[in-house]
């Protein structure tokens, strides 16, 4: 690696980094954010949970693996109809954990 790729690497993570605490002390109210901005940061721990989610439910050894059969896939379908309907997060979660495990036990 070259030096730019250190730099480009450190100002990646100062970024990150102040991007983090200033929206934990906007988000106290020591700095005043714009209302589009506020508005949109209420998605932020939705969008990071399927981000995060997504990959283990459809990929299986390195390939797309999409079937009503596979635990992942059922939980996290109940959880998603959960959520749109009931719209409760821990509720969700506690629906999607419960099915996937379930269904883990039952298929052996």
């Amino acid at each position: 690696m070259n030096t730019m790729n250190y730099v480009l690497i450190l100002l990646g993570m100062f970024v990150v980094t102040f991007g983090i605490r200033f929206v934990l002390f906007a988000k106290a109210n020591k700095v005043v954010m714009p209302a589009f901005l506020d508005r949109g940061l209420k998605f932020v721990p939705v969008a990071v949970l399927t981000a995060i989610i997504t990959p283990m439910v459809f990929v299986s050894n390195n390939s797309v693996h999409v079937s009503l059969d596979s635990p992942w896939v059922l939980g996290a379908l109940f959880a998603f109809i959960t959520g749109i309907w009931l719209q409760k997060q821990l509720l969700t979660i506690i629906v999607g954990v419960f099915v996937f495990f379930t269904v883990k036990i039952v298929s052996g």
